[in-house]
C-alpha cells in the first residue's frame, strides 16, 4: 500500500520529485554543500540524468536519505563521518571507515582537496586567542548552530576537554556572523572555508589541545551507485583534488558576498573560470525568477493532496465523534496531541518510518497537521445541528443515513468549510518546511535565503507563500458564504 500511495503522488508531482533513472545528489543546509552538490551535478549530468536535491538538513537527514536510497551521493567529510556517523570516540583510518560503512551499503570516494575543520571564532577585538583563554571567560555569549550544539564532534565534547562552562544559545549558520557583529553573541562556530571570516575581520581561536579533527572533504555515496551510474561516476571521479582551499572559499563568497547562485558558482568552477559575472538579482528577479512556476507548482500539490487526505479521514472520523460519546473525547485528543508535534522533528522521524525524502513524507506532515481544524470543526458543527431537526426527519421516516447526508451535512457544512479553510492556510505555511527533506516549494527559497543570509532571496519564498494563503482564504470565504446562502434557502 505504501509503495502504491507513494507511486501515485509521484506521478502527481512530475519529475521534479525524481525518478530511479536519475542520479540523485544531496547537499545539507549551508553555503558550500549546496556548491559542492551543484558541482557534482552539473559534472553527472554531461553524461545522462541528475538531480540536486539540495538543503535537505543536518547530517542525520541526509545520512537518512541516502541509506532510504532517495539520494545516491553527497559531500559530507571525513571528521563528521569518523565521529558522527559512525560514532567512533578516536580517530580512524579511511581503510577503517570504509571497512565501517560497507555494512550499510555505504562508502567514500572522491577526495574533492581540501580541509574545512570546525572551528571558534570570535570578535578581532577580543582578547581571547585560543579555545583554552574560553574557560577563564564565563561571562562570554556563545551562538553556535543547532546541528553542532548536538555532534558527537561538537559543542559537547569541546566543553569537556576544554573545561567550558558556558551554556550557548543556538543560532542558524547563517545568520551568526550577523549576530556577532551587531555583538548579540561573543562566540561562534565556524567552518575554516567560510567566506564571511575575513569580510567580518573575526579572529579564529587556535585549536591548541587538538580537539578537532581533520574534515577533508569527500563523497559519501551507495556501493551501487557506480554500477548504475558508470559513466556519470567516471566524471565525478574527475573532480579528485580538484578544489583547494582557497579555491573553496572563493566559492563560497561568490555565493555569499556577491550574491550568485550555487548553480551559477558551480558552472564557473566547471569552466574553470574564476567567479561568475552575473550581476547581483533584485529581489524582482528573485520574486519572478525562472522557477517560480515549478515552486508554484510543487507547493500546490503539497498542500492539495495532503488537504485532500485530511478531508477524506478528518470529516468522517469527526462525524464518528460527534455521533459516539465515547471516542469523541480520545479522538479530538489525538488529532490535538499530533498538532503539537514540532514540524521538523515530524519530517525527521518520517524519514526513516517511509524509507523515502521528498514529497511522501512532507504530505504525511501536512496531513497530520490538517486532521485537528478539520476533526474539531467537523464534530462542533454535527453537535450544533438543532435536535428539532433531527426529530422532524425521523418523523419524516429518513434512516440515520439519510438524516446525515440531506439534513445533518448541509447545515454543518458552513462551520466544516471553516475548518476545512484553517487547515488549507495552515498546510500553505507549513509547507515551506517541507524544503528541508527535498520536496520542493516556495521552502527552497526560504532554505537558500538563510543558507546565505540573503533578506530577497527569502522573501522571494514568503511573499508566493503569503499570497497563496490568502488566495487560498479569500476562495474558501466564498465557498462559505454561498453554503450558508444555500442553508438559508
Amino acid at each position: 500500500m505504501r509503495t502504491i500511495i507513494a507511486a501515485f503522488i509521484l506521478c502527481l508531482c512530475g519529475p521534479a520529485f525524481g525518478a530511479g533513472d536519475v542520479l540523485q545528489v544531496g547537499s545539507k543546509r549551508f553555503t558550500e554543500s549546496y556548491i559542492l552538490g551543484e558541482i557534482i551535478t552539473q559534472s553527472a549530468a554531461v553524461h545522462g540524468q541528475a538531480a540536486h536535491r539540495q538543503g535537505l538538513g543536518n547530517t542525520a537527514i541526509v545520512l537518512a536519505a541516502l541509506q532510504a536510497s532517495s539520494i545516491d551521493v553527497y559531500p559530507e567529510y571525513i571528521g563528521t563521518i569518523d565521529q558522527e556517523i559512525l560514532k567512533n570516540a578516536q580517530p580512524t583510518s579511511l581503510a577503517q571507515m570504509r571497512a565501517a560503512l560497507a555494512p550499510m551499503g555505504l562508502g567514500i570516494a572522491v577526495p574533492l582537496g581540501f580541509n574545512n575543520t570546525y572551528a571558534l571564532a570570535v570578535r578581532a577585538d577580543s582578547t581571547v586567542k585560543t579555545l583554552s583563554d574560553l574557560a577563564a571567560q564565563p561571562q562570554l555569549r556563545f551562538g553556535l548552530s543547532h546541528e553542532f550544539i548536538g555532534r558527537a564532534d561538537g559543542w559537547p565534547g569541546l566543553a569537556a576537554r576544554y573545561g567550558l562552562g558556558q551554556a550557548p544559545r543556538g543560532l542558524d549558520h547563517g545568520i551568526a556572523y550577523e549576530a556577532l557583529d551587531q555583538r548579540q553573541v561573543d562566540v561562534i562556530d565556524i567552518y575554516s572555508t567560510d567566506a564571511k571570516i575575513a569580510r567580518y575581520h573575526l579572529r579564529v581561536l587556535v585549536d591548541d589541545l587538538a580537539y578537532f579533527p581533520r574534515y577533508d572533504a569527500v563523497l559519501l555515496y551507495r556501493l551501487d551507485a557506480p554500477q548504475r551510474f558508470p559513466k556519470a561516476w567516471a566524471a565525478i571521479g574527475r573532480l579528485e583534488g580538484r578544489i583547494t582551499a582557497e579555491r573553496m572559499i572563493a566559492m563560497n563568497a561568490a555565493a555569499e558576498l556577491e550574491g550568485k547562485s550555487f548553480a551559477a558558482v558551480a558552472r564557473a568552477f566547471l569552466s574553470a573560470s574564476a567567479t561568475p559575472s552575473a550581476d547581483r538579482a533584485g529581489l524582482m528577479a528573485k520574486l519572478f525568477g525562472p522557477d517560480l512556476w515549478t515552486l508554484t507548482r510543487q507547493h500546490l500539490v503539497l498542500v492539495l493532496v495532503s488537504l485532500a487526505l485530511a478531508c477524506l479521514a478528518g470529516i468522517p472520523l469527526g462525524i464518528v465523534a460527534a455521533f459516539v460519546p465515547r471516542v469523541r473525547q480520545p479522538v479530538l485528543a489525538l488529532v490535538g496531541v499530533l498538532q503539537t508535534v514540532p514540524a521538523l522533528a515530524l519530517l525527521a522521524i518520517l524519514i526513516p518510518v517511509l524509507g523515502m525524502i521528498g514529497a511522501v513524507p512532507a504530505m504525511v506532515a501536512l496531513f497530520v497537521y490538517a486532521l485537528l481544524p478539520i476533526v474539531r470543526n467537523t464534530c462542533t458543527a454535527i453537535l450544533g445541528v438543532p435536535a428539532g431537526l433531527r426529530l422532524a426527519a425521523l418523523a419524516l421516516g429518513l434512516r440515520r443515513r439519510q438524516r446525515l447526508l440531506h439534513v445533518d451535512l448541509p447545515l454543518a457544512m458552513p462551520v466544516i468549510l471553516a475548518g476545512v479553510k484553517t487547515a488549507a492556510v495552515t498546510c500553505v505555511g507549513t509547507a515551506t518546511i517541507a524544503a528541508f527533506i527535498g520536496a520542493g516549494g516556495y521552502g527552497e527559497r526560504i532554505t537558500t535565503g538563510l543558507a546565505l543570509n540573503d533578506n530577497d532571496m527569502l522573501l522571494a519564498g514568503a511573499i508566493p507563500a503569503a499570497a497563496m494563503a490568502l488566495l487560498t482564504q479569500a476562495l474558501f470565504e466564498l465557498a462559505e458564504r454561498l453554503a450558508t446562502r444555500r442553508q438559508r434557502r
